[in-house]
């Protein structure tokens, strides 16, 4: 078949007489942008940079203004600690922001801050309501007594936890029966009065956890009602089930109307058009299927309809934002191995028919939009070369201009290699995409080790993303190659390709990655003695079935917090949802899935010849710690070269920044030892 080695797809050319090459040192001294706010004026965007000390194992993050013509960008905090726009006032030209949970005011410049509140413990999830006379947040309210200091108080020295029901545990944090709550308060002189708990001895949580943030409930334009998101679900019903809601509290009646109560799965991320008439969301149609096709719904007051305007577009949209006259609205979607903007052009037209355009392309991730400014679009964009930086896109031509410059000058000193694209047949005879990240200063008369890389999810996008662990120039800078096919679940090529993976874990997608790896072998270059395979989560996973699958194809594995023994995963894991949507429900009874058998990693261990390095988060409770333990005590036990790295603080990821230092060292280490 047709290589696709041309210079015309390839993203990034070495730098010519760059010395310098990424380090997992230098990787954690970059810069980390995120997207605030565009000024009420629409002339400025504010952006925070969050930057890691590693000798003293921490962050700080702080707030930066830009002109959105561009220009020189202002520093406008200089404290420790996390801040957050809240808004941002046109005549004063006035910044209100939130700093350890309590509410400032600076001038456009960062100069005369002000702290303007001083309520009695920090607030979360904190916004003002649009007259600037309420405030809405949340904090968790104690429901049940789970935990021994609660049931026995005089017992002040005990630490047991006592469970009648599931959902025990989630994602890193022991239930302790307290709850998040929606809160809704006056707001004077600084201080908060008169508090409404808007969902009183519910036991449920809002925002959701454990990732939900101030997204999961705001304000409504008029400020006479409050939309938050919430799963109104406790104990089993919890564990197995994804069906949010879209609740609407009215301060004046004080009662709570569901929005979306026919709709069975997810529902995210709501916001209001300008005018209050319309609000839309993020919905998904299976009730228990998180990766479902992500749609668009609006919701229209004036005739208590919603509409959803993708039914028919052959995508999941990832995220999304009102035009600013309410006549469109603009959202983000995977495509072929990339992440772009799209504008539904009219709002207007029938169920599932909206006009929808690609407004850019490119070989890169647009993942965030941030605001707008008349024609131009705010957004955050990266590739699998440099991390994230904000640039204005026109909305008509698709144009864009980088707006902040925080790690360029790092860039310019790397040598950077190639990255491109790749499509390979797959064994059913589809065509399938790879990105290939070549080495600085790459030669194709030599001969490189090369590392198939595995993505989780399963069902996430293997897109034009950069990563602080998983970072493929770092990987290139210390002389891999990396092959990252988008194999059978991942969104971006068709909702037929996306859902594929699911109850088929070891089966096609296990035989794409062979695919893959088998294609890129075939290049001179490659050196077929020295193959890796590589991954975390699901990729880690992948690496444990590929051990046993791979019929001596690779000479190391990595694998990161993995699945290995899926029977024993049911019984461990917190959301079941996913294991009874993916792997096909419990392991009993008279029919169990074929599942366990034919795409558990455990039932492949007779054939495990190769080294591998099995990396654990002792706090994990997705993939709990007994999967990694398992896994090496396999390998332990046949004899074969294997390393356990435990990481016994940290959850499905590597948080700390020293021992994300370690993480990269002992990855590079193994790798160096066994290729």
């Amino acid at each position: 078949m047709k290589r696709t080695l041309g210079m015309g797809l390839i993203l990034a050319i070495t730098v010519v007489n760059a010395q310098d090459r990424m380090t997992p040192e230098l990787l954690w001294k970059l810069g980390r942008v995120t997207g605030e706010a565009v000024t009420a004026d629409g002339k400025n965007v504010i952006y925070g940079v969050t930057n890691y000390d590693l000798k003293e194992n921490k962050s700080s993050r702080n707030l930066f203004s830009v002109p959105v013509s561009g220009g020189k960008a202002v520093q406008l905090t200089s404290a420790d600690g996390g801040k957050r726009v809240i808004s941002t006032d046109a005549k004063s030209g006035k910044i209100t922001y939130l700093q350890g949970g309590q509410i400032w005011i600076m001038d456009a410049t960062g100069e005369n801050k002000k702290q303007i509140s001083h309520f009695e413990a920090p607030l979360s999830n904190l916004r003002l309501s649009p007259d600037g006379k309420r405030v809405l947040y949340s904090k968790e309210v104690l429901l049940l007594k789970l935990h021994s200091k609660d049931r026995y108080p005089e017992l002040e020295k005990s630490d047991v936890y006592v469970y009648d029901d599931l959902n025990y545990r989630h994602w890193d944090t022991w239930e302790d029966g307290k709850f998040q709550h929606i809160f809704v308060a006056d707001y004077v002189d600084g201080t908060i009065r008169n508090e409404v708990d808007l969902m009183a001895d519910e036991p449920f949580d809002a925002p959701q956890m454990p990732f939900g943030g101030e997204e999961d409930a705001i304000w409504s334009p008029d400020g006479k009602s409050i939309v938050y998101i919430s799963k109104k679900k406790f104990g089993k019903e919890y564990a197995v089930s994804t069906n949010t809601d879209v609740y609407l509290y009215s301060l004046a009646s004080k009662k709570t109307v569901n929005l979306s109560e026919t709709l069975k799965g997810y529902d995210t991320n709501p916001e209001y058009n300008r005018s209050g008439s319309k609000i839309a969301w993020l919905s998904m149609k299976e009730d228990g299927y998180e990766s479902d096709k992500n749609d668009l719904v609006i919701y229209d007051f004036k005739t208590g309809k919603s509409t959803n305007l993708t039914k028919d577009w052959d995508g999941t949209v990832a995220s999304f934002r009102w035009d600013e006259n309410g006549s469109k609205i603009y959202f983000l979607a995977s495509t072929k191995g990339t992440e772009q903007l799209y504008e539904i052009t009219s709002i207007a037209g029938k169920p599932g028919r909206s006009p929808i355009r690609q407004i850019s392309t490119g070989q890169h991730d647009i993942n965030t939009i941030v605001g707008q400014a008349g024609a131009d679009l705010i957004v955050k964009k990266e590739d699998m070369n440099h991390a994230a930086e904000l640039y204005k896109i026109n909305s008509a031509t698709g144009k864009l201009t980088q707006l902040t410059e925080v790690n360029t000058a790092t860039y310019d000193k790397l040598a950077m290699g190639k990255i491109s694209e790749r499509h390979i047949r797959t064994s059913d005879n589809q065509d399938m995409l790879a990105w290939v990240i070549y080495p600085p200063d790459f030669d194709p008369k030599k001969k490189y080790p090369t590392l198939l890389y595995c993505q989780g999810g399963p069902q996430s996008a293997l897109s034009q993303f950069y990563s602080f662990r998983w970072n493929f120039q770092l990987m290139a800078a210390n002389g891999y190659i990396i092959i990252a096919p988008n194999r059978r679940g991942m969104p971006g090529h068709g909702v037929k390709w996306n859902e594929a993976i699911s109850g088929d874990w070891g089966g096609q997608p296990m035989r794409d990655y062979l695919a893959a790896i088998d294609d890129i072998a075939k290049e001179p270059y490659v050196d077929k003695d020295r193959l890796g395979a590589v991954g975390a989560s699901y990729g880690g996973y992948s690496v444990f079935m590929l051990a046993g699958i791979h019929e001596n194809r690779f000479k190391s594995f990595i694998a990161h917090d993995g699945l290995f023994d899926l029977r024993s995963w049911y019984g461990t894991t917190e959301e079941l949802w996913f294991a009874n949507k993916d792997v096909g429900g419990p392991y009993w009874g008279n029919n169990p899935p074929v599942s366990y058998k034919k795409s558990s990693p455990i039932e492949f261990v007779d054939k495990w010849n190769t080294p591998i390095m099995i990396v654990q988060g002792g706090i994990d409770y997705r993939v709990p710690v007994e999967q990694g333990l398992e896994a090496f005590q396999a390998a332990q036990l046949k004899g074969i070269k294997s390393r356990l790295v435990y990481l016994p603080n940290e959850n499905h990821w590597v948080i700390g920044a020293q021992n994300a230092q370690v993480w990269q060292r002992e990855f590079f280490k193994w790798l160096k030892e066994t290729l």
